[in-house]
């Protein structure tokens, strides 16, 4: 899919357009070889920088081809993923932004993002297609402010499993926070990829950059930084809940064995005694004519004595 846009320099405002003219943003989502193609024919470019784009296990990087006067830039952006158990899970992808000379950029994803809708709908101040340099930045940055915002979401649902953790232990929660956690290392490992991009960003001379595109750069990399922070004290929590929660699942069943190998031993004693005044041999009480009430008196004696050690032995509780 492939979707065109242009700033109105009168009106300042965002338009769908269909023509390939100066200043135009070119959002290409999923692209098949066709749309690829025909993109590259119109702006002069090589198609392996809008494959990189395409590529999931594609790293955060920063490419520039000299003869082309063409930059691509490469960064991960939180997504939304269906688990293997049927849930969501938090994970990255990559993106692709591409300076194409000083004419068109170009931005290319697997899949539909929010990182995108919001400059589509409007609600990034101060954005304009034909500045280039500005709009990189302001992906950079509302791309850290949206990991922010991934990072609290997996925070609340680890606060919300805990609370079903304490009152039954059931797997589906267990395998929740495995899931959150995995969903930390992706984002960690991101957000390390995304932060030298946006520092190497500071040293290209290929980009023009103004006082207030440096600020905007400098926030992104704040936000960023911040957001590596969040990760990894959220990553560390995660962990030592998933400890915890190991070491609680094992103390129980190590109090369920316990208690059921005590019942087996209370219950052997009075099994034991009655086998043997069950055997065909001459056995004490055997004309005795209270010889039944006997043999239960003992087998309970020596049953409440089994009961009496075993809590002494702390192995009832």
């Amino acid at each position: 899919m492939i979707r065109l846009y242009n700033t109105d320099i009168e009106t300042n405002k965002l338009e769908s357009v269909n023509t390939y003219t100066r200043g135009t943003w070119i959002h290409m989502v999923d692209p098949s070889e066709d749309e690829i193609k025909e993109v590259c024919k119109n702006v002069n470019i090589k198609e392996d920088f809008i494959r990189y784009a395409l590529d999931n296990e594609e790293k955060a990087r920063i490419d520039i081809e000299d003869e082309d006067n063409t930059i691509l830039f490469i960064i991960d952006i939180p997504v939304t993923e269906k688990s293997q158990s049927g849930g969501y899970m938090y994970a990255t992808m990559p993106i692709g932004m591409i300076v194409v000379r000083d004419d068109f950029f170009i931005t290319v994803t697997l899949r539909e993002c929010s990182l995108i809708k919001k400059f589509e709908t409007g609600k990034i101040k101060g954005f304009c297609t034909y500045k280039k340099s500005r709009f990189i930045l302001q992906m950079m940055y509302n791309n850290s402010s949206d990991y922010l915002d991934y990072l609290k979401k997996i925070n609340k649902e680890t606060e919300i499993a805990e609370k079903v953790l304490k009152n039954s232990m059931k797997n589906r929660e267990l395998l929740k926070l495995l899931s959150l956690e995995k969903s930390l290392v992706y984002i960690t490992t991101s957000l390390r990829s995304n932060e030298a991009v946006m520092e190497r960003t500071l040293k290209i001379k290929n980009i023009k950059l103004y006082d207030e595109d440096e600020d905007i750069l400098e926030d992104a990399i704040i936000e960023n930084k911040q957001a590596i922070e969040m990760s990894k004290v959220y990553s560390d929590i995660l962990n030592g809940t998933m400890d915890a929660y190991a070491s609680i699942i094992s103390n129980n069943l190590n109090g369920v064995m316990k208690s059921l190998t005590s019942i087996t031993i209370i219950i052997a004693v009075p099994t034991m005694i009655a086998s043997f005044w069950g055997m065909n041999v001459k056995l004490p009480f055997e004309g005795n004519t209270l010889g039944f009430w006997i043999m239960i008196f003992i087998a309970t004696l020596l049953t409440i004595i089994s009961v009496i050690w075993l809590k002494k032995k702390d192995m009832l509780s």
